[in-house]
């Protein structure tokens, strides 16, 4: 006996004993959720502490927010405050949005890719460049590469960050804009035209009613940030007790979203870019307690509740026997749509396994909060594989909860339908459905929970990576002008240059153009950092082959990328600003590679620093 949930063909909760015992039970969403659980443990009890042993990991030693604190940037902190803004600004939406894309390709290539990426390359990047950052005083990746590289490594490396982190701002900001104003099928979501929920629009080609989902997450997303000032005031100036904060914070979280509900917000993208343009140059220069901690910290209940939603309804969904109704493999639609399964599946996954926008965080800003050493592993390593476990559940969630013409007709819309590329709002309603199958819940809550849950970490990428831009511009003019003028020096100068190029791609170039460039450029500066690691660790006499060997891949699979990109897209397509942007990529990535072979193969030995016992003078 079967029964339907949302649409969905489902198996009783009573039947499933019976159907374990006889093997008829569909469990490929099980196989799936505990192989990659149990995956990701074993490399973190294991390999994660082989690396920190690699790199001698002391408590003893202070670490640079406790030797430099300055009360701007370098803010000794709790570890699991810190895990909160760090997780937040690594994830943001591209372990959402990259497997969402890439699940044109089937399901099974895009969970493989995400599990033995993230444990051996994603987590082993994002930790070991936590630890060097550390080790060298909480600068950022470029700046160590300008001791282990010189000068040129130094500008080269700089300027390939600035270029893709400026691509993710404006890919970002247009996926934003378009999930802001989302709408979708009343029917769809279990409602009927007389609901009371959302507000509503008359499709004018079909007729249908379609409920603003969109308008939700944009009230919430206000109240959340308006919110961060006064809990970074509790938590950095009263200092009050970090539980407190937290019971604040979940508070102001469940009340932007009743808000949402009652007053929600309507506005159009090319709106919502410039109001999200304005708020990022704001934000990049305010000390970080004011809005980027408290406002991640905030954020990061929405994900880690999202995250155990997705585990647990993914859980109990294999045991109903739910099935995964998109197809295992479709090669050749995602060929068609895409391009060759390698290079383009593992660039388009993007952060889903390793990102090197990982890099900038961690040498950015975390390695300027960490107070102790040992809580580099859980930060580092631990937090990839939190994204990892995210990554998978996507996965689960839009295989299970979209049937394969729908998610055709949202993800990849014909032409002829006049409708924009919207990977969020696949993956809310895949959410919606998924919970619906596992615990009854109307599907429409778990799509405004999915949508909500994204808009926050889009933005907290946003405003973490105009600031990670704007202090890249600054180490840039000091390497090209030997005593750069003060405005070149300034927040508003260097901070309004990033909004301004972030939102000149956006409005030029829509989602599905810019995020294969973003993936592949990403995942390039993950192997240049990765390269720069090496070096460190090879001027020191310590194994680095941990790092090359993930490297040389990452290296070789998104420069393929980027060709085929540029002669099969970009070329033919007479799209002057990405034929630029992968150009340079592709010279500056090449370049910086073949710099790394010249410093390591000349091998000078370095011995690191004595541990401080005071602040550096």
């Amino acid at each position: 006996m079967t029964y339907r949930l949302g649409g969905r063909k489902c198996i009783p909760a009573n039947e499933s004993a019976y159907q374990i015992a006889t093997g008829r039970l569909d469990v490929s969403i099980l196989i799936v959720i505990i192989s990659a659980i149990v995956l990701f443990w074993l490399g973190y009890r294991f390999y994660a502490r082989f690396i920190c042993s690699v790199f001698e990991q002391d408590d003893s030693r202070p670490t640079p927010a406790v030797c430099m604190e300055d009360g701007v940037d370098y803010v000794p902190t709790r570890g699991w405050v810190v895990f909160g803004h760090h997780f937040a600004s690594i994830a943001g939406a591209g372990p959402i949005l990259g497997p969402t894309v890439a699940l044109i390709y089937g399901w099974v290539p895009c969970i493989l890719w995400v599990i033995i990426g993230t444990v051996v390359i994603g987590s082993v990047h994002d930790l070991t460049v936590l630890m060097t950052s550390i080790r060298e005083k909480g600068r950022s990746i470029a700046e160590v590469a300008r001791d282990s590289m010189g000068r040129s490594g130094f500008f080269l490396l700089i300027a390939f960050t600035l270029l893709i982190v400026i691509i993710v701002c404006a890919a970002f900001l247009d996926a934003t804009a378009t999930a802001l104003t989302s709408m979708y099928s009343l029917k769809e979501m279990g409602l009927g035209p007389d609901q009371t929920i959302f507000r509503t629009v008359i499709d004018p080609k079909t007729g249908e009613t379609l409920g603003v989902v969109g308008g939700i997450a944009s009230t919430g997303a206000i109240i959340i940030t308006a919110v961060a000032p006064f809990i970074g005031f509790l938590l950095y100036r009263r200092k009050i007790n970090p539980l407190i904060a937290s019971i604040i914070a979940i508070v102001g979280v469940t009340a932007s979203i009743w808000i949402g509900i009652v007053a929600p917000l309507q506005l159009k993208p090319e709106t919502w870019k410039i109001v999200l343009s304005i708020y990022t140059f704001i934000a990049a220069g305010i000390p970080v307690w004011i809005v980027l901690q408290p406002r991640d910290f905030t954020n990061s209940f929405i994900l880690y509740a999202g995250i155990i939603a997705l585990v647990f309804g993914s859980l109990i969904a294999g045991f109903k026997g739910a099935p995964m109704n998109l197809a295992p493999s479709a090669i050749a639609d995602g060929v068609k749509a895409q391009g060759p399964l390698w290079p383009m599946l593992f660039i388009l996954i993007a952060c889903g396994a390793c990102s090197g926008f990982h890099a900038l965080v961690a040498g950015g800003t975390s390695s300027k909060q960490i107070c102790r050493e040992s809580d580099c592993r859980p930060i580092g390593y631990g937090a990839m594989l939190v994204e990892g476990i995210l990554a998978v559940v996507v996965i689960i969630a839009v295989s299970a909860g979209l049937k394969n013409v729908d998610y055709m007709r949202i993800v990849y819309p014909a032409a002829s339908t006049g409708l924009t590329q919207n990977p969020i709002l696949a993956f809310a309603v895949g959410m919606g459905n998924l919970m619906n199958i596992a615990v009854g819940i109307p599907i429409y809550v778990g799509t405004i929970f999915g949508v909500v849950m994204v808009e926050g970490f889009i933005a907290t990428t946003l405003d973490t990576a105009v600031r990670l831009c704007r202090y890249l511009f600054e180490e840039l003019w000091r390497v090209i002008i030997p005593n750069p003028p003060v405005f070149m020096r300034s927040y508003f100068f260097n901070a309004a240059l990033v909004v301004i190029i972030m939102y000149w791609l956006a409005v030029t170039s829509a989602f599905r153009l810019l995020w294969p460039v973003f993936g592949a450029g990403n995942q390039l500066l993950a192997a240049l950092s990765l390269g720069a690691v090496s070096v460190w660790l090879i001027q020191r006499k310590k194994p680095s082959w941990f790092t090359i060997l993930p490297g040389l891949f990452m290296l070789a699979t998104t420069v393929s990328a980027l060709i085929w990109l540029l002669l099969n897209k970009y070329i033919p397509q007479h799209n002057v600003t990405l034929i630029i942007a992968d150009v340079l990529l592709v010279a500056l990535g090449v370049g910086t590679f073949i710099l790394s072979i010249i410093k390591a193969r000349s091998k000078p030995t370095i011995t690191d620093s004595p541990k401080p016992a005071s602040a550096p003078a």
